[in-house]
């Protein structure tokens, strides 16, 4: 089982839990949370399941797997992204001009660049 470790601290962060006050929750040591936060360590399912509902993250996030990006309540409607693609599109919105581009036309945009790479 694989962790998303990086999630974990920035909802530790969020919940302004020091690692002690988290580990604590959890029952185990400090530095148990640290190994978790670092990827050193995986969690056992127990605490993988505790971490989850301490932090209010869903397990799909805990575990780095996809993430719902739009869910709408009245339909069964739901887009499922990986993170890595999220990541993407995150910092494409950063360059506002390449954004709108690819926004507006994908195909040519896209083979523009694929074009420049080569």
């Amino acid at each position: 089982m694989k962790i998303n470790s990086q999630k974990i601290k920035e909802a530790r962060e969020q919940l302004n839990l020091s690692q002690g006050q988290l580990a604590s929750l959890l029952g185990v040591s400090k530095v148990a949370v640290c190994w978790y936060e670092n990827g050193d360590r995986t969690p056992s399912l127990e605490h993988f399941f505790k971490l989850a509902d301490i932090l209010h993250l869903s397990l799909n996030e805990l575990s780095g797997r996809e993430i719902d990006v739009v869910a709408e309540e009245d339909t069964n409607y739901q887009v499922k992204l990986p993170k890595k693609d999220l990541a993407i599109l995150s910092e494409l919105k950063k360059y506002k001009k390449l954004y709108k581009s690819l926004y507006n036309d994908p195909e040519r945009t896209i083979k523009l660049i694929d074009k420049r790479m080569k």
